[in-house]
């Protein structure tokens, strides 16, 4: 979804799912910019949701998948999300089990 007031500059990359909107759905802010700017040469990548109308993503910068941005991005930037994720097989847990118990 890319807002009405959202600002996109050239050689922009957006991939699938990606959000450019708005803070606030109030009508009386119909006439004021509410999306943000995206500057030249940047890449969103899917399912990332940037929101607000003073929020510019400088130029060159790369956000990452799944990201959620309500602030500025510096020029050259990277923005990812880093999720820990754990997975632990059955025969480990039965080694666990058996040690401590």
């Amino acid at each position: 979804m890319i807002g009405q007031t959202t600002v996109i500059g050239n050689h922009v990359k957006l991939y699938q799912g990606v959000t450019l909107g708005a803070v606030s759905v109030d009508k009386a802010l119909a006439n004021i910019k509410r999306h943000p700017t995206i500057e030249d040469y940047v890449v969103i990548y899917a399912g990332a949701t940037i929101l607000g109308g003073d929020v510019v993503i400088g130029r060159h910068s790369i956000i990452g998948g799944n990201v959620w941005l309500t602030e500025s991005v510096q020029p050259y930037s990277k923005v990812y999300h880093k999720s820990q994720i754990k997975v632990s097989s059955q025969r480990k847990m039965d080694e666990y089990l058996e040690y401590y118990i």
